[in-house]
């Protein structure tokens, strides 16, 4: 990929499967973001006490998947009274349960960046933007850390990049270059404009991810308190780290 793997930046940022393909392979550690809602849903159900197993195949992949793991199986479909990509339903799992998660845009990231190189991979979000950056720089030592978004998709399947995702992504960001260092340990131009992104909206960040196209379409389909409680920052000590197929308390 030559130009586009960023080579020269400790930090470094980009969207989806491809980006994890690209830049995973020189990485020290990857951090994998999609606020609403896979990774605000493996923090909160990781808190819980539970692992989670990111899937990213068609219902029949899935329940092979959970078979196998001795598992329950989010359902794809939002509810706040079984186990979803609700983030509120994740709240009251029980401690030890094996969770498989489905979801088209952070399962299939995360599974495409541990595929691609041999880096930790994390889960972060807003919760815990303050804790992954430090756990994800402990673990790089002095090789690059990767931030990826997700993003979400449009209809017809291409990835439509989303506003949720870079905000939290460049939160990650500003917490491992807090000063937004010109020279030494810093960010790609990629990185850097990610960040810039955060420390821009930091002071009406609630506002802005409320308006946003993803936060909007979620409180229309009666799950606006999912978006209230992707938007806590650094609430979570927590690193979700991908580990024998499974995202654990790193």
């Amino acid at each position: 990929m030559g130009a586009f793997e960023q080579e020269g930046f400790a930090y470094r940022f980009e969207w989806g499967v491809t980006g994890a393909r690209a830049l995973a392979p020189g990485a020290g550690a990857v951090v994998v973001v999609d606020v609403l809602s896979f990774s605000t849903c493996v923090d909160v159900a990781v808190a819980a006490g539970a692992e989670v197993v990111p899937a990213a195949g068609h219902d029949d992949d899935v329940a092979e998947l959970a078979r196998r793991r001795g598992s329950v199986v989010a359902s794809r479909v939002r509810s706040l009274a079984a186990p979803s990509l609700s983030p509120s339903s994740l709240r009251r799992l029980t401690p030890g349960t094996r969770l498989v998660l489905p979801s088209p845009n952070g399962a299939t990231v995360a599974l495409a960046a541990a595929t691609a190189g041999t880096a930790p991979v994390f889960a972060g979000c807003f919760r815990n933007a303050r804790a992954v950056a430090a756990a994800a720089r402990r673990a790089a030592g002095q090789a690059a850390v990767v931030v990826l978004a997700a993003g979400e998709r449009w209809p017809d399947g291409s990835l439509r990049a989303a506003v949720e995702d870079e905000l939290a992504a460049g939160a990650v960001l500003a917490a491992l270059d807090p000063a937004g260092a010109a020279s030494g340990a810093r960010c790609s131009p990629e990185a850097g404009a990610a960040r810039g992104a955060f420390v821009a909206a930091r002071p009406r960040l609630a506002e802005v991810v409320r308006e946003c196209a993803s936060a909007r379409q979620l409180a229309e389909q009666g799950f606006a308190g999912d978006v209230e409680l992707a938007l806590e920052l650094d609430v979570s000590p927590l690193a979700p780290r991908l580990e024998r197929g499974a995202f654990v308390l790193g």
